[in-house]
């Protein structure tokens, strides 16, 4: 922990950064639990490679294995100031937040009820998950499969499938859409 006392600039730096602020710097270092980023404003940070500090969650708003994918060490960067981490001294940032987010410009332009097509990218025991927009997935229950009972979704479709959809139900808070394959046009009795 960084006590304001071992370190009043950085202290006062941090201090005085209001959320939502636009911060700029470079990527100092990737690592397995977030990336470091140096800020172009304020002191050195005393232990860490930055004062900025962007997790994981934060960089993106589209899924990605490896944080390489997002960034590199080198790249410089605006990011928006989330908020002042008093323990570890470190200003949190979010580099998506400065950047649409795809699910909403998805959601402006979709309505329950439309059809759609998409791609069988994961089977589970309850339910399937169909690529319906580049990065945009939605959960087909299993009850919404077919018209007839199903024990068993891998039964029905298979990963990379292209399949149509119904959408039934769309929540722009918790980013989710809901779909149903026995409502689209070719699943009706």
């Amino acid at each position: 922990m960084i006590e304001p006392s071992d370190n009043p600039e950085l202290w006062d730096f941090l201090s005085s950064l209001r959320n939502g602020e636009l911060l700029t710097g470079t990527i100092a270092a990737i690592e397995p639990f977030g990336v470091f980023v140096a800020l172009d404003s304020g002191p050195d940070h005393p232990s860490f490679p930055g004062v900025g500090f962007i997790t994981y969650p934060e960089l993106s708003w589209t899924p990605f294995d490896e944080a390489s994918e997002v960034v590199h060490v080198g790249q410089r960067v605006s990011c928006e100031f989330l908020q002042f981490d008093t323990w570890n001294g470190e200003a949190r940032l979010s580099l998506r937040a400065t950047r649409p987010d795809p699910f909403q410009l998805f959601a402006d332009g979709i309505a329950v009820g439309q059809e759609l097509r998409g791609r069988v990218t994961k089977i589970l025991p309850f339910g399937v998950i169909v690529e319906i927009a580049d990065g945009i997935e939605g959960l087909i229950h299993v009850s919404e499969l077919a018209w007839m009972p199903c024990q068993s979704p891998q039964a029905m479709v298979r990963p990379g499938e292209d399949i149509g959809v119904v959408v039934t139900g769309l929540d722009r808070q918790r980013r989710t859409v809901s779909l149903s394959e026995r409502r689209a046009s070719k699943g009706s009795p």
